[in-house]
């Protein structure tokens, strides 16, 4: 039989927050993380719009000598384990090292680095070009390097599913838990997208949102709504055996309750119409976690604030929930820190414990004109205080991934 798992540490690096409870405050007051971009030159584009991390100094959680040879990306990683970890309290217990592993996934993995390694190439040439590269670039550095800083010799690995990455990563890890093959994992996902080449390629997917004002640009759900804006940070989630946080008497936030992911087979860029990628996804964590409809109380939507996502998503939960749609909370964060990329299923996954946790759910803001095609409680512009029994973080990426999470209230010793 599966063992029960849960959540005993969390860590954030976002656009709204440097730590979890700046990010959960601002999060909750409906503050908006997204404005012009810094780190590149912009005057090319039209709407330079972006969720940036701000004011982050990579020193304060990586030693001098590492931070010459990782990418930012990873610096994120790096730094939202550390705040986890301290979080839970959790040590390796050096006589069984191998009980505890990492699992963190990016969509990207270390852009800035090769790209600027690349620039060195063209100017300097190839002798240049750092040794570290190879090492430190790849979508498995950060998982490899948290676990080399803790001596956790267990299951250690990353995934990539697009923007569903962050999902599949704390699913998987919370998999490996209750199969017995870890009793503590460290699951997130950490993305940096911000660089020309990546911006341009949105750019020219023509899937950027455009408003004067940033802080609007994110309208999900809204009938105005036009486009997504990219975000950058991180998340871990420490995933435990509930045997093993009770026995160092561990603080437990949520109850992990089931999770699923599955593939839309239709489309490299489009989502499905139907929305039966999603809702599949949905469907199988719900009979994971053997529950109703009716005992979700909120979704942290994927809600890019693009046409096409919102209202398929939207047609999803219609399709799962059928009459309980009406009574379901929903909201995407995504209107306050943008859209993370492969950190951000971790990052919503992160917020639904604590919704759980705090009973507390944030707002869709920026959600003015209402859509025929989106007709649920997107819990619009403020806060709200509920009883919150299970929450579910749902993700949709390119490449038709799609990743469900269930998290419940946790009322145990």
């Amino acid at each position: 039989m599966p063992r029960e798992v849960v959540v005993t540490g969390l860590g954030l690096m976002t656009p709204v927050g440097n730590d979890v409870s700046t990010s959960w405050k601002n999060l909750v007051a409906g503050r908006s993380g997204i404005g012009t971009i810094s780190q590149f030159d912009t005057s090319a584009y039209e709407y330079p719009i972006a969720g940036e991390v701000k004011n982050f100094e990579p020193s304060d959680f990586v030693a001098p000598k590492l931070l010459r040879r990782v990418d930012r990306s990873t610096q994120f990683a790096i730094a939202a384990c550390q705040e986890a970890v301290a979080d839970a309290g959790v040590e390796v217990d050096a006589e069984q090292p191998g009980t505890v592993g990492v699992l963190l996934g990016t969509g990207m993995g270390g852009a800035h680095m090769m790209i600027e390694q690349q620039r060195i190439l063209d100017e300097k040439g190839p002798r240049r070009v750092s040794p570290f590269l190879i090492s430190h670039f790849l979508p498995d550095t950060a998982s490899g390097l948290v676990a080399i800083a803790l001596g956790a010799q267990g299951p250690n690995f990353a995934v990539t599913a697009a923007c569903a990455t962050g999902g599949a990563a704390v699913g998987e890890a919370a998999e490996t838990i209750a199969r017995g093959d870890a009793e503590v994992m460290i699951a997130g996902g950490f993305e940096a997208p911000l660089t020309p080449i990546y911006y341009a390629g949105f750019f020219a997917m023509k899937a950027l949102a455009t408003h004067d004002d940033p802080t609007q640009a994110v309208r999900p759900f809204d009938a105005d709504r036009n486009g997504f804006i990219l975000g950058e940070g991180a998340a871990a989630l420490v995933l435990e055996s509930l045997e093993h946080a009770r026995a160092r008497g561990a603080r437990v936030y949520a109850r992990y309750s089931g999770g699923a992911t599955s593939n839309d087979a239709g489309d490299m860029v489009a989502a499905a119409e139907d929305g039966h990628g999603i809702a599949g996804a949905m469907r199988h964590a719900l009979g994971r976690g053997e529950l109703r409809t009716d005992q979700i109380s909120y979704i942290n939507a994927h809600g890019t604030s693009t046409p096409l996502n919102d209202r398929v998503e939207t047609r999803a939960f219609r399709d799962v929930f059928r009459e309980d749609a009406d009574g379901l909370m929903v909201s995407s964060t995504k209107s306050m820190h943008g859209h993370m990329m492969g950190a951000a299923g971790a990052v919503e996954a992160a917020i639904a414990v604590l919704t759980c946790h705090h009973q507390v759910v944030p707002p869709t803001i920026n959600y003015t004109t209402p859509d025929p095609d989106c007709d649920l409680d997107y819990v619009p512009n403020e806060a709200r205080d509920a009883k919150i029994e299970h929450a579910m973080s749902t993700s949709v990426g390119l490449g038709g991934h799609n990743s469900a999470l269930i998290f419940g209230r946790w009322e145990g010793n």
